[in-house]
């Protein structure tokens, strides 16, 4: 350590010294010199940064928290089908378009942000909101600003990955993903233990959590900020959008690729069915905030499980592991849509709903790893970006049809609609199996 070292430098010396303290520490593979010297700044701050953002996402995850507090507040069913396909295809479709002129920047770090800024300002909307509107306008309102949100996750979603691959050596990246990742898990059972002790649901008990999400964003933009990023290359961006449409063609000329596409096109019930649980199991056991506590601690316990669970499974077949996925979150459909339609007493219980919320968290995160190792082992180098492309555009906009079509059904049927995407989901189990086998 030198007298030169900023005092940002000087602190993650310190943290980076005490992870790896081998001879190796200082990897540089494939970054320059420059951002060599600021190795341990740029991994500390990065891991600080997306430890708060995922933190925050456990804290506010829309489908939980949200769905939540759309239900209490009286709004129709047919808006719980909204929060999944605004969430994902807001964050998703934009990506297309922005892409290009994220790569006209020659420091992106100041894109994420922007981004995070930008999501924490929706958070603090939405809080407003849930102490001021309420019934059918409130429902509305925070659909509009989960746009917004989702607007904004999408700027910090390109520049990233970006980022990442300027400031951190390959051998280290993964462990920043890593470390957030735990510190995220930990910080999310420990919200869930508190709310799980909270009294009932009081609108401005919803608006505290969101406003405590909004601060967390705030405070990973001024972490990311502390990145020693270098100016990179501002060519040979491409608009994302047009190489989709242009690359469409393959549905019809590559059937192993259109058949993979269909088969996530009905993995999107798995992506779909969290705000159902959650508007469901409120109309069964009440709206207390341990309910939501509940839910909080049960989705952070399914993302431990299911990376070890589904890791190396993947590796061996992919499809396989997709088959899986799909039959259990077929399995959390029936307990859920079963046991409410027979009428039984379990379907009370805030902790039985919990183990099915824990079961569909673990598939979906199958479904998750399981499609992404399945493009990559399909795809070439020659095909991969464009396969990439065209399977985020046909699904982002599937979504946002059928998910309003699933939450009026939802508002009508309750219980058997859930049912019905349950038969996706096995649906979409028949059709991992007739994939292509590329893995292992």
């Amino acid at each position: 350590m030198t007298a030169r070292q900023a005092p940002a430098d000087q602190l993650a010396e310190t943290v980076y010294t005490a992870l790896y303290d081998d001879a190796e520490a200082r990897v540089c593979k494939d970054i320059p010199e420059s951002a060599c010297a600021h190795l341990p700044r740029n991994f500390v701050f990065s891991a600080i940064a997306l430890a708060l953002t995922k933190s925050g996402d456990r804290l506010v995850d829309p489908k939980l928290t949200l769905a939540w507090l759309i239900s209490s507040l009286g709004a129709p069913g047919f808006l719980i089908g909204l929060i999944a396909p605004v969430r994902e295809a807001g964050s998703l479709l934009p990506q297309l378009f922005i892409a290009r002129w994220i790569r006209e920047r020659e420091r992106r770090k100041f894109v994420w942000a922007g981004g995070a800024v930008g999501q924490a300002l929706a958070l603090f909307a939405m809080a407003g909101a849930a102490l001021v509107l309420e019934d059918e306008a409130a429902g509305w309102a925070l659909i509009g600003l989960l746009a917004l949100f989702a607007l904004a996750r999408a700027f910090c979603s390109v520049s990233h990955k970006d980022v990442l691959g300027k400031t951190v050596s390959k051998t280290r990246r993964g462990a920043v993903s890593g470390y957030a990742s735990s510190l995220s898990g930990l910080a999310a059972l420990g919200f869930g233990a508190v709310l799980i002790l909270a009294p009932e649901t009081e609108p401005s008990v919803i608006a505290l959590i969101l406003a405590a999400g909004g601060v967390l964003w705030v405070l990973a933009a001024f972490a990311y900020l502390q990145l020693a990023e270098a100016p990179g290359a501002t060519a040979g961006g491409a608009n994302a959008f047009t190489e989709a449409i242009g690359q469409l063609a393959l549905l019809k000329t590559d059937p192993d690729f259109a058949r993979f596409v269909l088969a996530r096109a009905f993995y999107m019930a798995t992506s779909l069915l969290p705000p159902f649980f959650v508007a469901y199991a409120q109309s069964r056991t009440g709206t207390d905030l341990a309910g939501l506590g509940a839910f909080l601690i049960a989705s952070s316990a399914a993302g431990f499980a299911s990376g070890w669970a589904w890791g190396r499974s993947a590796d061996r077949s992919a499809r396989w592991v997709l088959a899986a996925a799909g039959v259990t979150a077929g399995l959390a459909c029936a307990m859920v849509a079963g046991a409410g339609l027979a009428g039984w007493a379990m379907a009370d219980s805030i902790w039985f709903h919990a183990i099915a919320l824990f079961l569909l968290a673990f598939a979906h995160q199958g479904v998750r790893l399981g499609r992404a190792t399945y493009v990559v082992d399909l795809a070439t180098q020659e095909t991969r970006a464009a396969y990439t492309a065209v399977s985020n555009t046909v699904i982002g906009v599937l979504l946002l049809a059928f998910g309003a079509l699933a939450g009026t059904a939802f508002g009508a049927f309750g219980p058997a609609a859930i049912a019905g995407l349950g038969v996706m989901c096995l649906i979409a189990s028949v059709l991992a199996l007739s994939l292509k086998p590329v893995s292992g």
